[in-house]
């Protein structure tokens, strides 16, 4: 969900490192002369971030009555910093998040509604059912500009080696089709000798099983009737992907027990190694496998596997996609809007999504060329995209403390074999409820 889980090495050293103004120099300039209004990046990766300054840059050279400067963040402890800066009167005017953090932020009082402030052309350039990740309580508080659907990186040549058919878009496995290939491709020789079909980085394992669950037709945070209170249920269709991952590691040990401590990218040496045939990752990693894989590497992309149980045909997935969001303490509302409605013009979009390996939200950008050629699979990211929807997580006031305090370490528990499913159940229902009843007022 969080791409703060991809940053690594000197990118998130550098990012870090230019995150230092966050706190100490943002806020509308009021004063004499042209407005200024300070735009707060994520971007970390270097196509990304040269994307984001380049049109800056534009803006600049084209407003000159409206300045933004540009200020560089990390998704390290963003929440964090963002609820200081906020408290403490020195937020950024426009704000590069996630929609998981829109609802506290939101809820608090701390970003504009961006409802009647946004252009036509921007409110149709985003599909409808986009526009939903970034709204709750009839207030819309960011612009879906970015998201990312969980997909499988596959080595071709164990795949090939084993005959095995490879899916599309068009004609993905199921769940039970990808338990049987992995099953086939595993091996334990022992040591360095051991293969899995498939390896479930699950250091953060509360996004992952939320909107997997949805290929199999559940969601386990739900709102009541009336839409104001977050119940959590944990039946059987809720439950499917997680017995799974756990079927995988503890039964059939077509997963490894070890990956399940490990994030997506630490999995990627045993990838390039022939040890994991299969990675299910985020659709930006494909960046990295390009970057760092052996040259004689042959690797896919393929789209997720999906649910038969679920009435959207189980190609539903959830996700929380990259916002731009306006401070309810900007001056210049308007203009910020405006340079929003700039940073998401379709080209513009298709540049940032070619930056951070993303789809766009854009419908028009979707079907950029240059984002639905077959080169490094950015038509599986493409074709997959249409089927996105909220992930659960989206609008329920108390997520972070259920899914710090409750969710993750029962997750955890149970996909290492330590808890049974009746003991998790009773973890995520009913400890979760008593969370979230503090929430409800």
């Amino acid at each position: 969900m969080r791409r703060r889980t991809l940053l690594t090495g000197a990118a998130a050293a550098a990012a870090a490192a230019g995150s230092g103004s966050l706190l100490s120099a943002c806020g509308s300039s009021a004063g004499g002369g042209a407005p200024r209004l300070d735009f707060l990046s994520l971007a970390w990766q270097t196509e990304s971030v040269k994307a984001n300054k380049d049109l800056v840059a534009q803006w600049n050279a084209r407003h000159p009555e409206v300045q933004v400067r540009y200020v560089q963040g990390s998704w390290d402890d963003v929440h964090d910093q963002l609820l200081t800066s906020f408290e403490g009167g020195a937020a950024p005017d426009i704000i590069h998040d996630e929609g998981v953090d829109l609802t506290d932020f939101g809820s608090g009082g701390y970003l504009a509604d961006l409802t009647g402030l946004l252009p036509a052309a921007l409110k149709s350039r985003i599909p409808q059912s986009t526009w939903d990740t970034a709204r709750f309580d009839g207030a819309l508080y960011g612009v879906p500009f970015l998201q990312e659907p969980k997909v499988l990186l596959a080595n071709r040549t164990l795949l090939a080696g084993a005959g095995v058919r490879l899916p599309d878009a068009a004609h993905p496995w199921t769940w039970q089709e990808f338990e049987d290939i992995c099953r086939e491709l595993s091996h334990h020789g022992g040591g360095s000798a051991d293969r899995y079909g498939t390896a479930w980085p699950m250091s953060s394992p509360v996004s992952l099983t939320l909107n997997l669950a949805l290929t199999d037709g559940g969601r386990i945070l739900y709102k009541d009737a009336g839409g104001d209170r977050t119940e959590v249920r944990f039946g059987s269709a809720d439950s499917a992907f997680a017995e799974l991952v756990r079927r995988q590691v503890g039964t059939d040990r077509s997963a490894p027990s070890s990956a399940l401590a490990l994030g997506g990218g630490d999995l990627l040496p045993g990838f390039f190694a022939g040890r994991y045939a299969m990675l299910p990752l985020g659709f930006s990693y494909r960046q990295q496998v390009q970057q760092q894989a052996p040259a004689h590497f042959d690797w896919v992309t393929l789209p997720l596997p999906v649910g038969q149980g679920a009435p959207d045909g189980g190609r539903a997935q959830g996700v929380s996609p990259q916002t731009l969001s306006v401070a309810k303490s900007c001056k210049h509302q308007e203009a910020a809007v405006e340079f929003i409605d700039f940073m998401t013009q379709t080209p513009h979009l298709v540049r940032l999504a070619q930056g951070d390996w993303m789809p766009p939200t854009g419908t028009a950008a979707l079907r950029d060329p240059s984002l639905t050629t077959t080169k490094l699979g950015w038509d599986t990211g493409m074709a997959v995209s249409k089927y996105l929807t909220a992930s659960p997580a989206l609008s329920m006031r108390g997520y972070p403390e259920w899914s710090d305090k409750i969710a993750t370490p029962a997750l955890q528990q149970y996909y290492s074999g330590a808890i049974s499913l009746d003991s998790l159940r009773g973890k995520l229902v009913r400890d979760g409820n008593r969370v979230f009843e503090r929430y409800r007022g």
